[in-house]
């Protein structure tokens, strides 16, 4: 079995082998909030926010169109919580910058539960709406790469990959209790029930779920390269120019890497539930229920994947699952048609165990790339603006394509070509990797000239 490092080699002590249990299912906990509130959004804009929040003599295509704007809005300030939750976490730590990141969600989320709606204040509704999307935007900009590096920090040095896909799974966990959530309420409601207050549910019980994940984080230690980083002269003043300045290359293909990872998951979710139910003309019950199974089997599969890369290499086992997209996306779509819910369902579940496989071991391809000093601001942009331009506007420009074309054509090549230029990134980054175990600063040096 190939190892790796991020720095130094060994076998761990069963101490260190506790802490990276803990480290790594707090890191799976917090995400799994985090999330939950920021896929309770993305479901809600898809069901029910252009009916509520914008004014009723707009066609329903075009009040899909402004909920899907207020769901990109978070994606245009995730770049910038990036950048200030990666200075602080490079600055002042990975666990007081995190417990910042889910107070700040959670607040949000929770106001959104309670806002009232254009029948109520007018034009207000929206504004108060995408005020608050921004916070929620802030807030996930700075949560990812804290939380990979916390348990890849964390792990032994065979085991990054698998740790590293903890974090990982929180996605999956926050899109089952959502879309599950969902799917409960829409079922025992009915339209005139779900619309008056079943779409808050999830937002207030929110609530809960930060204070436990409040006291989980506060109850981490700080990570042991974020320690080092802390004891000696190496802090950065300003990580964002140094890290733009060192690795701008490294900073090009992580966002290439990342676009099926974030841009293809919103296609074949919130963006799948669009053109199915307005579309195809399925009912949310069948399209909802399909994504809470699929997000199961994500979840399961995920950890098996992350194992994977540690056996093999992660690099390897992301461009495999970046090439499984772009075969399976044009069946994703194409089987809607059928109206049949176990082809869909399958469909589903393909498309996941393939986007498991391109993003469970990649933050520990990421985290290798970056020295400690900067690594919290080089993966979170590069997460970030991944997000924005592919997590926040290709979905918009999605809808805006269906409501011009009424195919879903367009998206599945959008998805396809994602798919093959993160391949082809992926291979770049491959490129920079080496079995033999170094210092993560010779090993980021290199990286940094080989992407220059």
């Amino acid at each position: 079995m190939t190892q790796y490092t991020l720095a130094g080699g060994g076998q761990p002590t069963p101490e260190q082998r506790k802490t990276s249990r803990k480290a790594a299912g707090a890191a799976l906990i917090g995400t799994s909030i985090e999330w939950f509130d920021f896929y309770a959004f993305g479901t809600a804009a898809a069901l029910v926010f252009g009916e509520l929040f914008f004014p009723k003599d707009l066609a329903p295509a075009v009040a899909t169109l402004a909920a899907m704007a207020t769901f990109a809005a978070g994606f245009v300030l995730r770049p910038l919580g990036g950048i200030v939750f990666g200075h602080l976490g490079d600055r002042i730590g990975r666990k007081k910058t995190l417990i910042i990141t889910l107070v700040m969600m959670g607040v949000a989320s929770i106001a959104i539960g309670l806002l009232p709606t254009h029948a109520q204040v007018g034009g207000w509704a929206a504004v108060l709406l995408v005020g608050l999307r921004v916070v929620q935007g802030l807030a996930i900009g700075g949560e990812w790469g804290g939380a990979v590096l916390v348990a890849v920090e964390n792990a032994p040095a065979n085991r990054r990959s698998f740790y590293g896909s903890f974090p990982q799974m929180g996605s999956s966990v926050g899109a089952l209790l959502s879309t599950g959530l969902f799917a409960l309420l829409n079922s025992v409601l009915s339209h005139e029930q779900f619309l008056a207050f079943g779409w808050r549910v999830p937002f207030l019980a929110s609530a809960v779920l930060v204070v436990v994940g409040f006291l989980i984080r506060r109850s981490l230690d700080e990570t042991p390269a974020m320690k080092q980083v802390l004891a000696s002269a190496e802090r950065s003043k300003l990580p964002v120019l140094d890290v733009v300045r060192t690795a701008p290359g490294m900073l090009v293909l992580g966002v290439l890497t990342l676009s099926v990872g974030t841009g293809g998951y919103y296609m074949v979710t919130t963006y799948l539930t669009t053109y199915g139910t307005e579309h195809v003309g399925l009912n949310a019950q069948l399209i909802l229920s399909g994504l809470s199974i699929a997000a199961a089997v994500e979840l399961v599969i995920t950890p098996v994947i992350g194992w994977l890369g540690d056996r093999r290499t992660p690099h390897l086992v992301v461009m495999v699952g970046l090439l499984a997209v772009l075969v399976i996306a044009p069946f994703q779509f194409l089987v809607l048609n059928t109206g049949s819910a176990l082809l869909i369902t399958a469909a589903m579940v393909a498309m996941r165990i393939a986007q498991s496989a391109a993003f469970a071991p990649v933050s520990s391809v990421l985290a290798e790339a970056f020295t400690p000093a900067v690594r919290y601001t080089g993966i979170s942009i590069s997460y970030q603006f991944a997000n924005l331009i592919f997590g926040g506007l290709v979905p918009l420009g999605a809808v805006a394509l269906l409501v011009a074309i009424p195919s879903a054509w367009p998206v599945v090549v959008a998805l396809m070509v994602m798919s093959a230029v993160g391949a082809a990134s992926v291979w770049a980054m491959r490129r920079t990797w080496t079995s033999t175990p170094a210092g993560l600063r010779e090993h980021a040096t290199e990286c940094h000239r080989l992407t220059a």
